[in-house]
């Protein structure tokens, strides 16, 4: 009861918020949590990248699943030090302590466990991490196939992707698995203009809006 009257008074609140409650009650209706993580195409020789790594379950499950090699980016500095200690007799995981975006630069995160954003502020709160430029990254770093890229960076997401495809990255990347986060109004029109630059390379497997969706290479 009291999280359908949470619910109740931020749709009132924020009537643009409706859109996320909308395709959160679809995802739970559908059961897509259950074959989010099912793919056909990915096996050792296979890189996959996953941006926003928290506590890396996320890698570890797929490098069992499908011993892939996975390549994790994780800004926060207690939470990349603690993957770093995970995987340290991972080879095939490799954890990268920063994030990417279109400069090198830093940023102030909110430190509130899987939901730490630099979009979301928690003042009092914060830690410092760090942004590497992608196009400096992948100059530095060939990756000529990516199987798969997991985002999920609490609204990193809105620098992180336009600078992807700058870099030219998202033809080389046959499956786009994405978490869009709605913080304010304005993240709805972003997310139709980054979706509609995808939309140029990949072509859309299924959508929940805001919460998450996956893209095919044409």
């Amino acid at each position: 009861m009291r999280r359908q009257v949470k619910r109740w008074a931020t749709c009132i609140l924020h009537p643009w918020r409706k859109v996320f409650f909308r395709s959160f009650d679809r995802y739970l209706e559908d059961q897509k949590e259950k074959s989010r993580l099912d793919f056909d195409d990915i096996g050792p020789n296979a890189v996959v990248f996953d941006f926003g790594g928290f506590e890396g379950n996320w890698a570890a499950g797929m490098h069992a699943r499908y011993g892939c090699k996975v390549e994790v980016f994780e800004p926060h500095p207690v939470f990349a030090a603690r993957l770093v200690e995970r995987f340290s007799d991972t080879p095939a995981i490799t954890v990268h302590d920063f994030a990417l975006g279109r400069n090198d630069g830093t940023l102030d995160l909110s430190d509130d466990g899987d939901a730490s954003s630099a979009v979301q502020s928690n003042p009092g709160a914060a830690v410092q991490g760090k942004i590497k430029s992608a196009a400096s990254f992948f100059s530095e770093n060939d990756f000529a196939d990516i199987a798969l890229m997991k985002i999920n960076i609490e609204g990193g997401e809105y620098d992180l992707l336009p600078a992807l495809a700058e870099c030219n990255l998202l033809p080389k990347t046959r499956l786009l698995q994405l978490q869009f986060h709605l913080f304010e109004k304005s993240h709805i029109s972003l997310r139709e203009t980054i979706v509609s630059m995808i939309g140029q390379t990949h072509r859309s497997d299924w959508s929940y809006p805001f919460v998450w969706e996956q893209w095919s290479r044409r």
